[in-house]
């Protein structure tokens, strides 16, 4: 499975910005797939998922209210709408996937990464 991340940019805080993941290869209803971020200096930690054949959503609890996880099957994309965000918010963005939705919310539990685009956050 290959994952390609997109739609990273430097905005100010309060703006909304939205990030896409092409997936391609072998894919399951069954797999989890996410969003993780990496802060500068900081460890990657878990953003959002979602199991690919629908439901299952979870979030970081930040992000909630302000970022929503969709998946478009037909044109095997993932999104993460982020709104009104924030300088804390500012990290590299990695898309991935497990196979099995238990194993998407812990990095090293991830089978696939996507490379990562950074998201700027200025004040």
């Amino acid at each position: 499975v290959q994952l390609q991340a997109s739609g990273g940019g430097l905005v100010q805080a309060g703006d909304s910005l939205r990030l896409s993941c092409a997936l391609s290869g072998r894919t399951s209803n069954a797999f989890g797939v996410g969003w993780f971020r990496q802060p500068p200096g900081n460890e990657r930690e878990f953003v959002a998922a979602l199991r690919w054949g629908g439901g299952h959503i979870d979030y970081l609890d930040s992000v909630k209210g302000r970022f929503t996880i969709a998946r478009d099957m037909a044109k095997d994309t993932m999104y993460l709408q982020m709104n009104n965000l924030e300088v804390e918010d500012t990290a590299v963005y990695f898309c991935a996937a497990a196979e099995g939705i238990s194993a998407i919310r812990r990095p090293d539990t991830v089978d696939y990464w996507g490379k990562g685009t950074l998201v700027t956050v200025s004040s």
